[in-house]
């Protein structure tokens, strides 16, 4: 059952008026024209539960609306070492194909189409681990803060799931096969190579984002989208602008062997390759669901094609219910995250054994079962 939700009415300089309202989980107020949202689960890296998810959507509707005169939203999360480390995957495994574990994926995605679709400017401050989940609520909004703490990765692949939350649909319009190499081996990207990748689209410094939100709240009301990527366009770090991207020197190798049109002609390429980068990348590849891969490589395909998020959304929705089906996401998160052993038993343990068939019945149309998007 969902905490009982206490509004109080306080005064600031920086604002006449601040209305807040409290749950374990969300914090959430409205400073002038700017509702603040503050994900709430420090401990837990603010991992997303079905709890946030359903304190956060009806939020933002009523926010989108203009209620109490909110023309702006900025997310954040508690605790300075995450802003959101992912979905709270051990909770939706524990009954597999219960009405918890469809319910969850329902309403994430909603939530995630709707940080896309919202029709006032969204800024998600990125301070902190952004994956999974973490990343639904944020790169799929319109403007995007990294720190220099920033790590942002999608690992989905290495626990028999898929880069979802919006993923076929970010990664493969970056540049190149980046997206493609960042969806099949979980590489992780650190403060500014964010901004180079496009993941975020601003990096300013942690210690200046207080200020930065302060900016954002005295513009008081008619401010516009413009109006925000201004704000966020003075707070930039001169840093970022000088900063070289990690990978740069590796985006010829990236390009030539994530390009293939199979898993099996990228790890070939990898293993030919023989070098340090990418016999990093096949033991990465190696230690993932083979069926994982597969169907992550299709989704990065497909989802480069379809014009809009929510057609990736709908899409994605089928995936991860045949993950909720299949044996392999079970046994992912039973090595990682239960049993620890980092030992899964794939099944089946190569990317050879995974059937065409097996892959189209992860993209076949569930009927009754669809994911409906507003």
């Amino acid at each position: 059952m969902l905490n009982m939700l206490v509004r109080s009415m306080v005064t600031t300089r920086a604002s006449p008026i601040v209305l807040a309202c409290r749950k374990e989980s969300v914090v959430s107020s409205v400073r002038g024209g700017v509702g603040m949202l503050t994900l709430n689960r420090p401990k837990a890296l603010n991992a997303l539960n079905l709890e946030m998810i359903q304190t956060l959507t009806p939020i933002l509707k009523e926010w989108e609306t203009g209620k109490d005169g909110v023309q702006m939203v900025v997310i954040k999360g508690e605790g300075g070492k995450a802003f959101c480390a992912g979905g709270d995957i051990r909770a939706i495994t524990e009954v597999p194909g219960g009405d918890m574990q469809k319910q969850f994926f329902v309403e994430e995605y909603q939530l995630d189409h709707l940080v896309g679709s919202l029709a006032i400017p969204y800024v998600a401050i990125m301070n902190g681990i952004a994956m999974g989940g973490g990343v639904g609520i944020s790169v799929n909004g319109k403007f995007r803060v990294a720190t220099e703490k920033t790590v942002f990765a999608m690992p989905e692949t290495g626990i028999g799931l898929v880069p979802d939350v919006g993923g076929g649909f970010f990664l493969p319009r970056m540049t190149g096969q980046l997206g493609m190499f960042l969806g099949l081996t979980g590489h992780r990207l650190k403060g500014w190579d964010c901004l180079h990748a496009g993941v975020a689209t601003h990096g300013v410094r942690g210690d200046m984002v207080d200020k930065m939100v302060e900016e954002l709240v005295s513009m008081g009301t008619g401010a516009g989208e413009e109006d925000v990527k201004n704000v966020l366009d003075q707070f930039m770090a001169e840093e970022v602008k000088e900063h070289t991207f990690s990978l740069a020197r590796h985006m010829e190798e990236i390009n030539r062997i994530f390009s293939g049109d199979t898993v099996e002609m990228i790890v070939e390429r990898l293993k030919s390759e023989e070098s340090e980068f990418s016999l990093k990348a096949l033991k990465t590849m190696e230690a993932a669901s083979p069926t994982s891969l597969k169907v992550a490589h299709r989704q990065i395909k497909e989802g480069g094609k379809m014009a809009t998020l929510r057609d990736v959304l709908k899409m994605e929705y089928r995936l991860v219910t045949r993950c909720c089906k299949d044996k392999d996401f079970y046994e992912g998160v039973r090595a990682a995250l239960i049993d620890r052993d980092n030992k899964p038993v794939w099944v089946p343990d190569k990317v050879e054994g995974v059937t065409m068939d097996k892959v189209d019945w992860y993209f076949s149309n569930l009927g009754e079962e669809e994911l409906y998007l507003e």
